[in-house]
């Protein structure tokens, strides 16, 4: 097959890792990482060097296109690997190990939705797996190729190219938007509007809406806007035996939505194209505050108590001790709480005074001055940036940066989230923590602390997110790291379950965390699931081993798990 010109349209991602290819780290940044390297004891880790383009020995496309396809058709070594792997510690070791073993066969770039149908149309003619991919930020092996033996070989689907807002409708603050659009494309295209999706996922530069869609991301708000679905209006999905429109309604009584069935589908289904967005103005009032608690149960009290106020904060992430001080907020003797309030029509001072009185009766202590300042006019926005919020911010952005220096650096660091009712709370902080640090011990051989925070609250319970890293060898060997960094995944994954948690509230099944769906999803719904995908799907051509197999072929888990 003849080589085509890159097709990307988009600034140069970083094959092998997080992020931009010329985003790097600062000198500043690469000094902390490799000082919090040192701290495992290790002298003279041995550095694995960045890969390039060149050193990967890809197989041979199995497959041929169509004609009418080869104008939107890739199999240059850059495509191939930015679509092999998402960018989960086992995809990024894989990477740094110079083991691709199922690149796609192909890379399409449909401009257009009859591209889409086009594609799927040859590709369950021809047996060839469809992976649809937005921003590939995928950390639950959502992407990978890895489909088995049964397929003639693999197409993966880029939908860079549909990347625009197609329609605005400013009376009820809503937008048809492409499913390709990277966050800041569509923000970028709302503004002018003075509107805003205002969903922030860590991810936001380097994911689309389709993604956010069909993975039921988590966004910026800690509560009330949690997930995606809260924007969704309505969907648009190809699916090879037709297109699924749904009509535009604020809410509906008329049986099951189609729309809960798209959303949170993880390709399986179908290819979401477009979708209309619930939208907001752009907010103007802000107002934060850092508030520290001697205990962590008195934190979780207040954040208890702020979560059933009815106040809604749109930042409340509890940083446990530990996760304080490793994101540099704390000295590792307080809980820390990083609350904000947001928006668009009033001031916020009396949500804010209400939410400190909640706080200061579980005794949480705060600098009132600092809040007063985030509250005056014209500087709430810089405000809501500095102190510990800022801190806690930009170490959130930055932290992919950091992870992949670490893991060439020999260094297991990786996170885990899910969500428990306020009643089962303790009971799963202080197993999650324990069962970890275990399982940790065990696997490597030496202590590892587990940190926790909140990403999201609901009045009924929290989403705690929780945080390790690990020493796998003096070594530094890849392989060893990749083969423990596979055990602890496995035990993380039983252990959030069998404490009576979701395997996962907002990073998606994909593949790597399919067991813990398989054992907190009843049989018959999953069942039911095959059965969808079967009519919409009848060639079993999406996603193969996401969520569930296809009917009549044996996928099993398989990715950085497999």
């Amino acid at each position: 097959m003849t080589e085509f010109a890159t097709l990307s349209r988009r600034r140069k991602f970083r094959f092998y890792g997080w992020g931009y290819a010329d985003d790097v780290l600062s000198p500043d940044e690469e000094a902390r990482v490799r000082g919090t390297v040192k701290r495992f004891g290790s002298a003279a880790p041995v550095e694995v060097s960045t890969p390039s383009e060149s050193d990967f020995h890809l197989r041979a496309p199995r497959v041929a296109v169509p004609a009418a396809l080869a104008p939107i058709i890739s199999v240059t070594p850059y495509d191939r690997l930015v679509h092999s792997l998402g960018k989960s510690f086992g995809d990024i070791a894989r990477m740094f190990m110079r083991d691709v073993r199922h690149p796609p066969d192909v890379v399409a770039f449909p401009k257009s939705e009859e591209d889409v149908a086009a594609v799927l149309d040859w590709a369950s003619r021809a047996n060839v797996a469809a992976i649809p991919f937005g921003g590939g930020s995928s950390v639950a092996g959502g992407v990978e190729p890895d489909v088995g033996d049964s397929y003639a070989g693999t197409v993966s689907i880029d939908l860079q190219y549909l990347h625009k807002v197609l329609e605005i409708d400013r009376t009820s603050r809503a937008a048809r938007i492409q499913a390709g659009a990277l966050g800041p494309e569509l923000e970028e295209q709302l503004k002018p509007h003075g509107l805003t999706l205002r969903h922030f996922p860590q991810s936001l530069q380097l994911s689309t809406l389709g993604g956010w869609i069909a993975t039921r991301s988590g966004g910026h708000y800690a509560s009330l806007y949690t997930h995606i679905d809260d924007f969704v209006e309505s969907t648009r999905t190809v699916t090879p035996a037709g297109t699924i429109q749904t009509r535009r309604l604020p809410g509906s009584g008329a049986g099951p939505s189609p729309d809960r069935l798209i959303i949170g589908s993880e390709g399986i289904l179908g290819v979401i194209v477009e979708a209309w967005m619930r939208l907001q103005d752009r907010p103007v009032h802000q107002a934060s505050a850092s508030i520290a608690f001697g205990t962590m149960a008195k934190a979780t009290s207040a954040v208890r108590a702020l979560s059933q106020s009815g106040l809604f904060p749109a930042n409340c992430r509890l940083l446990d001790p530990a996760e304080a001080r490793n994101n540099g907020v704390g000295d590792g003797t307080s809980a820390i709480l990083v609350l904000g309030f947001e928006s668009a029509d009033h001031p916020l001072d009396a949500w804010m005074k209400r939410a400190l009185e909640l706080v200061a009766d579980h005794q949480g202590q705060f600098d009132a001055d600092a809040v007063a300042r985030s509250l005056a006019p014209k500087g709430g926005a810089a405000e809501h940036r500095q102190g510990a919020a800022g801190q806690w911010r930009n170490a959130f952005i930055r932290m992919p940066y950091y992870r992949d220096l670490m893991i060439a650096l020999g260094i297991i660091t990786d996170t885990f989230e899910t969500a428990i009712t306020w009643d089962r709370f303790e009971h799963l902080y202080e197993g999650a923590r324990e069962k970890t640090g275990a399982a940790i011990r065990e696997i490597c051989g030496h202590d590892a602390t587990v940190s926790c925070r909140f990403t999201h609250i609901y009045p009924d319970g929290p989403a705690p997110y929780f945080s390790y890293a690990a020493l796998c060898t003096a070594s530094g060997k890849l392989s060893d790291s990749l083969a423990k960094w596979r055990e602890i995944k496995k035990a993380t994954n039983e252990i959030v379950v069998a404490l009576g948690g979701t395997v996962t509230h907002h990073h998606a099944v994909g593949r790597d965390h399919r067991s813990g769906y398989e054992r907190q999803s009843p049989p018959l719904f999953r069942g039911a699931l095959a059965s969808a995908k079967k009519s919409l799907d009848p060639a079993g051509i999406l996603n193969p081993g996401v969520l569930i197999d296809p009917a009549d072929r044996m996928i099993g888990i398989r990715g950085a798990l497999g």
